[in-house]
C-alpha cells in the first residue's frame, strides 16, 4: 500500500475545532469555500454533483470530511463515505446521521465492503489535492472493481498549472495533462474536463462503455 500523509485533514480538523470555525460555520471544510455563496464551487455542485443525483442509484464520495459536499449527495438511494480516518468519519456522522449514508474506514486506497458493481456515481472533492502520484493511480485501480459500466466518476485535482495551486504547500503537483494521462492509462475514458476552478481542476470519467471513447471539450 502506497504511503500515506496520514496526519494532513487530522490537524486540520483539529485546527478547526480549536479556532471555533465548526462553531462558526457548521461544517468542517466550509472554511475553504461554501458551495453556497461562492460561485465558482457552485459551478461545481450545480453542474458535477446535482445532476447525478437519483433516488435509485448508490454513490461513493472518497473523503467526505464534514459533509460540505455530502450534504447535497443525500438524495441517492444509498451513499458510500469512504475515509482513511475514523476522526473524519465521525464527524460526518456527527453532521449528517441518515440511515442511508455507509461510513467506510479505508485501509488508504481501498474499497473494502462495497460490492462489486455497485457505484453510479463518484466524486471526490479536497482529497487528491494533496495526494502523490502513485497515490492517484492506486485509487484509479481500486476503484474500477466496484463502478457500474454506465458510472460518472467526478475528481477535484491539484493544478499546478495556476500560481494559486503551485503556492499551496499542501498542495501535490498535478495539472490536467498528468491527471488525463493516468486516468487514459489506468483504462478509462475521459468524458468532460473543467479547468475553471481558481486552484484546482475538475474531471469527469467512466469505464470505455456505451461509447465512452472521446472526452469533451475542455473547459478552460
Amino acid at each position: 500500500m502506497p504511503e500515506l500523509n496520514s496526519a494532513l485533514h487530522v490537524n486540520m480538523l483539529k485546527e478547526s475545532y480549536a479556532l471555533g470555525q465548526q462553531a462558526r460555520d457548521g461544517l468542517y471544510g466550509i472554511q475553504w469555500g461554501d458551495p453556497e455563496t461562492r460561485p465558482q464551487l457552485q459551478q461545481v455542485r450545480d453542474h458535477f454533483v446535482l445532476p447525478y443525483v437519483r433516488p435509485d442509484h448508490t454513490a461513493l464520495e472518497i473523503g467526505p470530511g464534514g459533509g460540505r459536499w455530502t450534504r447535497y449527495m443525500l438524495g441517492f438511494k444509498k451513499l458510500w463515505a469512504v475515509d482513511y480516518h475514523q476522526e473524519l468519519l465521525d464527524e460526518l456522522a456527527r453532521n449528517f446521521p441518515q440511515p442511508n449514508i455507509a461510513r467506510v474506514k479505508n485501509n488508504g486506497t481501498d474499497f473494502p465492503g462495497i460490492p462489486p458493481g455497485s457505484v453510479d456515481f463518484v466524486f471526490s472533492f479536497g482529497v487528491f489535492v494533496h495526494l502523490t502520484m502513485e497515490l492517484h493511480k492506486a485509487y484509479l485501480q481500486s476503484l474500477r472493481p466496484v463502478l457500474k459500466k454506465s458510472a460518472n466518476v467526478i475528481i477535484q485535482f491539484a493544478d499546478f498549472d495556476k500560481k494559486a495551486s503551485r503556492d499551496n504547500p499542501n498542495f501535490v503537483e498535478n495539472n490536467p495533462r498528468m491527471m488525463r494521462a493516468m486516468v487514459e492509462e489506468a483504462g478509462y475514458a475521459v468524458l468532460e474536463e473543467d479547468a475553471s476552478l481558481w486552484h484546482s481542476a475538475m474531471i469527469r470519467f467512466g469505464l470505455p462503455a456505451g461509447g465512452r471513447t472521446k472526452a469533451v471539450k475542455a473547459k478552460a
